[in-house]
Order: C-alpha cells, then sequence, then structure tokens
C-alpha cells in the first residue's frame, strides 16, 4: 500500500522510538551508523506493514530523520527534555533553559562560537525552511519539524556571539490537555468552542511565550471540517486538521534587499482565494487595517495574534497599527470600527508558578457617554494569593451578562446551555 509521506515520516519515527532501542543507542553512533540504524528500520517496517517505497522517498526520509538527530549537537538532550520549554543560547558558553516557568543556566557548552555556529547551520539545513543566515544576512526566524520555533542572530548584530533561542513546541494538542494543565474551565471551554462554531472574529493577545499559538492551534481543531482555511504565518506554527487548509508563509528580502513579501501582501492576496476562514499568526502592523477592512466586507470567522499585556492593550494596539497606516480618519471612529469588527479577546498570561492561564474572555463595546471603549470580561481569572512556594491559586468569574456578540450564536444556530451567561460561576 502506499501511504502520505508525512504520514510516512510519523510511522518510521514511532516505530524507531516504540520498537528499537533507538533512544538508548543514537547517542554512541556516529552518522554513518545513524543511517543504517534507521534504514534497516524502514525496511522492516515496509516489510511488516506491505508498504511500497520508491528509492527517492526512502533516501530523503532517511536523511530527514537523521539530520534532524545529528544536528542538535550538545543541544538534544534539552531539546528531549519535556520539562524544558524554551532553549537560549547566549554565546558558546551560556545556554539557558526555561523550566516550569523559572530560568536556569545549563552546564552545555559548546567548544568555541565557531562550533555554535556550525551546529546552528546543521539546525537550519535540517529544518527543511530553505532559509539563510549569515553575516550578510544576521538573523533568522525558522521551525524545526517537531514545529518547535528558532531564531537565530549572528554577529556583527550580535556583541556576545552567535545568539539562538528555541521554543519547544508545547505538547498539548485537545481542550482536554488545557483543562489538565489548569489554563482554563470547562465552561470557559464550552463557551470558547461555541465561538469558533459561531464564526466570531477572535483576537489572541498576550506577552511573548504566554501559550497565544498553543490555544488557538487547540481551538482550531474545533473550526467546521468543510471549511476553506487560509493560513498566514511569518514562521510555521500552526497545526491544523482539517484537510482544506491553504499555508502562507511571508518571504524576507533578498541579500539586495529586494523580493520582501509581507503579512499584508498575502493577507490581500487571501481576500482572493475564496476564504471561509483566515487565520493570521501574528499581527503587527498595517494588515490590522486589511483585517478589519475585510471582515467589515463580510469574511467574518477570523482569527489572530496580537502581542499584549492586558485586553484593554490589545484594544489600544489595534488601534495604534490602524493609525500607523497613515488612514485619515478620526481616532474615534477607528476606535469604532475596531469594535464593531473583532467580538472577542482571549488574554493569556503566563504566571510565576509556570503555570499558562486564559485570564480574560473580553467582550468590548463603544460606550457613547464616555466616548471610549468598555470591556466587558465574560470571564475574568481572579488572583487569590501567592504561595511561598510559588503557586498561584485563583479563580474565574463571570460577568453575568449575555455579551454583545450573542446574537451571532442565534444567527449560526450554535446552542450554549441555558442560563449559561447568568451565572458568576467560572466553573
Amino acid at each position: 500500500m502506499e501511504m502520505d509521506y508525512g504520514d510516512l515520516k510519523q510511522s518510521v519515527h514511532q516505530y524507531l522510538i516504540k520498537k528499537t532501542d533507538f533512544l538508548k543507542v543514537k547517542d554512541s553512533m556516529n552518522d554513518d551508523q545513524l543511517r543504517v540504524f534507521v534504514d534497516q528500520a524502514v525496511s522492516n517496517l515496509c516489510a511488516e506493514d506491505r508498504i511500497e517505497l520508491p528509492i527517492s522517498t526512502r533516501i530523503l526520509l532517511i536523511r530527514e530523520l537523521v539530520s534532524a538527530v545529528v544536528s542538535l549537537g550538545p543541544l538534544r538532550p534539552l531539546i528531549e527534555d519535556k520539562t524544558v520549554t524554551e532553549i537560549m543560547i547566549n554565546g558558546f558558553n551560556a545556554v539557558y533553559i526555561q523550566r516550569e516557568g523559572k530560568i536556569i543556566l545549563t552546564d552545555v557548552k559548546f567548544g568555541s562560537n565557531e562550533q555554535l555556529l556550525h551546529t546552528i547551520q546543521k539546525i537550519l539545513a535540517g529544518s527543511g525552511s530553505n532559509r539563510r543566515v549569515d553575516e550578510s544576512s544576521p538573523y533568522v526566524d525558522f521551525s524545526l519539524p517537531d514545529g518547535s520555533r528558532v531564531n537565530v542572530l549572528l554577529p556583527p548584530c550580535s556583541l556576545i556571539g552567535p545568539v539562538v533561542t528555541i521554543r519547544k513546541f508545547a505538547d498539548i494538542h485537545t481542550i482536554d490537555d488545557l483543562l489538565s494543565h489548569g489554563m482554563l474551565t470547562k465552561k470557559m471551554a464550552v463557551f470558547l468552542i461555541a465561538a469558533m462554531k459561531a464564526k466570531l472574529n477572535i483576537v489572541f493577545c498576550g506577552a511573548t511565550g504566554t501559550g497565544k499559538t498553543t490555544a488557538l492551534n487547540v481551538l482550531s481543531r474545533h473550526l467546521p471540517e468543510h471549511e476553506r482555511i487560509v493560513t498566514i504565518e511569518d514562521t510555521p506554527e500552526l497545526r491544523l486538521l482539517q484537510k482544506h487548509v491553504v499555508s502562507l508563509q511571508s518571504k524576507p528580502a533578498n541579500i539586495e534587499g529586494k523580493g520582501a513579501i509581507t503579512i499584508r501582501d498575502l493577507f490581500i492576496n487571501s481576500l482572493r482565494m475564496r476564504p471561509d476562514r483566515i487565520i493570521i499568526g501574528e499581527i503587527r502592523s498595517g494588515e490590522m487595517l486589511d483585517l478589519i477592512e475585510s471582515i467589515a466586507s463580510g469574511h467574518s470567522g477570523a482569527l489572530a495574534i496580537v502581542h499584549a499585556e492586558s485586553p484593554e492593550d490589545c484594544v489600544n494596539r489595534m488601534v495604534t497599527m490602524m493609525l500607523m497606516t497613515g488612514i485619515r480618519l478620526s481616532n474615534e471612529v477607528i476606535v469604532k470600527q475596531v469594535v464593531r469588527a473583532i467580538d472577542l479577546i482571549v488574554h493569556v498570561e503566563l504566571f510565576p508558578d509556570g503555570v499558562r492561564r486564559i485570564t480574560h474572555l473580553s467582550d468590548f463595546i463603544f460606550d457613547e457617554k464616555i466616548q471610549d471603549v468598555k470591556l466587558d470580561h465574560v470571564f475574568e481569572f481572579i488572583q487569590d494569593k501567592i504561595a511561598d512556594d510559588g503557586a498561584v491559586s485563583g479563580h474565574w468569574v463571570m460577568s453575568g451578562r449575555k455579551p454583545s456578540f450573542y446574537k451571532k450564536f442565534v444567527k449560526k444556530n450554535v446552542a450554549v446551555p441555558e442560563g449559561f451567561f447568568e451565572s458568576k460561576a467560572g466553573e
């Protein structure tokens, strides 16, 4: 039988882990021995499952699987440690990690900045991203095969040698995973799933590393299967399970400073691709204006990420990004456009105990009396105390009012339990 390449790669990876002693012996093997080991595993899997595998596909499969192992060098134990959420390399002799929300200096070191640079080039080559980094183009963003995000900054922009930041892909895939990690309550989960089905326009906000993309990834699994979904990102981080997904990625300028394709360029083009749903990995500037205008013209159900410290800051940033385009409208008119277009703000925060929580699910309106935005937190996390060991305790509360977008639930025939919004308990 034939198998999709992605499924085949995953099957071989699982076979290596579960049916061989690969994890025990890989550190003691050189590159050639690893290739022989993986080649034998591929042969065994194909024989057991009667998989027909062309020679070219076999060579590509072995090369990618081996590259993913050998390219990591001294970083491999940190990459494979599931308790490590972030790896920060400040030159060859200072490697930090983040574990349970705390930053720790490790004993891992490289022999020199040249060895670190060599490892960086091997990681980049093994990622399959077709991007480059050198003195003429000293910074790059790309993703590893497992979804982890990598940022590299080289001299002369860095004064301490190569700087690498690896944000590992969270092993969180379902709503139940979010619940088990204490990120939200069951009632919030019911509400957010309903919001996805009702095609609300939702912005996920929070600081760096709080779990915005993780939350969006999980909730995207509840988008209807029949929709045509277009995703737009700088670095591929979204992992959608639906079949009809068109993934777009921005392109940096070439060595001559030409040929850049921005998020805004891709967004404008995506509107001509007959999307049922557009998901933007991160909004930073003028594409905010295009998003607001597209929603006003009928492209509902948009999902996007904005860096902001609170729901209030998120609203202000959205307005500021629209003003950055030089649009000749008053501040009041722009604020009203944002309020009319965006239905819900989902704010995510990383707490001192290392737990990521959705602290606000916020509805907002323009209050004519005060001539400003008025937020109504459908759900809000109230912190009670911080224990001596750093553990944070708290609870979620509801506003007890139907949100302004409730009519969209009715229009799309998306039901929520009777009296859902009248309750003030977060559970």
